[in-house]
C-alpha cells in the first residue's frame, strides 16, 4: 500500500529522529507546533538547541530532498524557532541554537535511501 504524503512525511521524521539520536543528539520536540507554524524535529546536540527542517523525497522526477527547501521555509522556521525559544521551558539556559537540514532521498523503487545532514542552514 502507498504511503501518502503525510505518512511518508512523518516517516521521514522518524528515520530522522533516530539518525540524530544515534549521533548523539537527543530529541525534546517532534511535530513543535509555534503558533500556525510548525517544527519538524528539536533536538539538543549538547549545549545547541537545534530546529532541524526534514524532506523526504522519492525518486527524483521534480528534483532531490536539497532542492525542496525554499526559502520561505527557512524564515517560517526561524520565525517558529524564535517563538519557541522565548516560551518552552526545555529550551531555557540554552546559549546556542541553529538550524539543521536532513534531506532523505528515497531511489523510485523504494529499496535504497541516502541521508544527508546539513548543519547550519540558515
Amino acid at each position: 500500500m502507498a504511503e501518502g504524503n503525510a505518512g511518508a512525511g512523518r516517516r521521514g521524521e522518524r528515520i530522522a529522529a533516530e539518525y540524530l539520536e544515534l549521533a548523539g543528539c537527543a530529541v525534546i520536540g517532534r511535530n513543535v507546533r509555534a503558533g500556525h507554524l510548525e517544527i519538524d524535529l528539536v533536538v539538543r546536540d549538547g549545549p545547541c538547541v537545534v530546529f532541524v527542517e526534514v524532506k523526504l523525497r522519492r525518486g527524483d522526477r521534480f528534483g532531490g530532498a536539497l532542492e525542496a527547501v525554499h526559502p520561505g521555509q527557512l524564515r517560517r522556521l526561524r520565525l517558529a524557532a524564535g517563538r519557541y525559544l522565548a516560551g518552552a521551558p526545555e529550551a531555557r539556559g540554552a546559549r546556542e541554537y541553529r538550524f539543521d537540514l536532513v534531506a532523505l532521498d528515497v531511489d523510485s523503487a523504494g529499496r535504497g535511501m541516502v541521508l544527508r545532514h546539513l548543519r547550519g542552514i540558515g
